[in-house]
This record gives structure tokens, sequence and C-alpha cells, in this order.
């Protein structure tokens, strides 16, 4: 499973920062289309960090993870010994999660209707921050109750490689170049597939700094 490297000059290429890229049925890479609302995007995620600041959290095997991660919504994705859930509480700070940013909203709904999916309402996102090394392995969503719903992820800061496998772990994954404001949107046939991230490469970009963040939204509830 190859998808094409739109910024490569193989065959394929595709230079317009609007092109959709179906990456396997059901899912699909929105080249570029939060740009428009990056800067936004990323001042209202300062404000959702000062609320629910960024922690490493650790798997119930023990392993600490090398993205740093918060939540914002209605729940928030947690893990810890007990295993892995959505809670309605920061289990470090013992109060509910900052609200979801009108912004991350928006653009995510307009990116699931652009993938086909128009009745997405996300409740929860999780944030994650990759600095150069970070990486995160192939996993699926799979906490969430209505997985009639897309996964909706949006880009921001330096590029990263995206692994988008199959329904099995097995299924060797797409790699997947994405850079600032790309969106990638997973669901229907395609909402259970294995997904990571290649560890991310070093640099420094002009709004995030030396770091990529990626925001997660999701109907959880």
């Amino acid at each position: 499973m190859n998808a094409p490297d739109r910024r490569s000059g193989l065959p394929g290429l595709a230079l317009d920062p609007n092109d959709h890229i179906p990456l396997a049925p059901g899912a699909a890479l929105l080249c570029g289309f939060a740009l428009p609302r990056a800067d936004e995007l990323f001042a209202d995620l300062q404000g959702v960090l000062e609320a629910a600041p960024l922690r490493y959290m650790v798997t119930p095997g023990g392993f600490r993870m090398s993205v740093a991660m918060s939540n914002c919504g209605s729940v928030g994705w947690v893990t810890d010994e007990t295993g892995y859930r959505y809670d309605v509480v920061d289990p470090q700070g013992g109060r509910c999660w900052p609200a979801l940013p009108a912004s991350f909203v928006e653009v995510a709904r307009g990116a699931a209707a652009a993938a086909g999916y128009r009745d997405f309402m996300p409740d929860a996102c999780l944030v994650g921050r990759y600095v150069p090394g970070a990486r995160l392995t192939l996993h699926q969503d799979r906490n969430e109750h209505d997985l009639e719903q897309p996964v909706v992820s949006i880009s921001l800061g330096l590029p990263a490689v995206f692994l988008f496998g199959g329904a099995k772990r097995a299924i060797k994954p797409a790699r997947i170049p994405l850079t600032h404001g790309d969106v990638v949107v997973w669901g229907g046939p395609a909402r259970l597939h294995y997904h990571g991230v290649s560890n991310l490469a070093d640099g420094l970009h002009p709004l995030v700094g030396r770091c990529r963040f990626n925001l997660s939204l999701r109907r959880a509830g």
C-alpha cells in the first residue's frame, strides 16, 4: 500500500494545496486544508494548554510515551496502569478538560464534510506534541463509543511522516508526508485502520518552533 508523495516529481504529483488524496476507502489526505486558519488554531491551542498542560502519559504496560499529550472537549483520552479510556476529568488537575475551541470544531467539521462525512460533530480533541525523535507506534483508535464517526487529524508545525496501514497490524503501512496545515480524515471502512507517526526529524517551524502539534478530533462520547 504505497501513497504517492505529492511533493516529489513522481507520477500522481499533486501541487494544489486544496488537493484531496485518497489513502484508502473512507480515508483521505486534504492537503493544506487547515492553512487558512493555522494561526488561529495555534493561538487557540495555547489557551487549551494553559488550562490543561502537556504531559507524558504512561501506558498500562509501563511505557512512557514519547509524545507529550493533553486534551480538550467534554472528555479526554488518558492512559495509566488501569488502561486506556476517556474521562471527563483531567487526572493531573482534577478539573474538567477545557472546552473545544470553535476553530478546532469548524476546521474539523469542514474537513470531515470535504471527505464525505457531513454529520461529524466532535466532542473531544487529543493534542499531541512531537519533538525531534518522538514517534507514535502503530495503533487503532477504538476507545470511542461511536465508531461510525471519523477521526480528523490536523497537523501544525514541522513536517512528519504519517503511517497509515490496514485493519491488521501486519499490513505494511503507507508512508504519508504531512506538512503544516494538512488534514487527514479516516472513517467508514478505514475507521479501525492501524496508524502512527515515524520519528520526527529535527527542524524549526516559523510559527510552531522546534516541534509538531497534532490535533486529533473525535466523537468519543
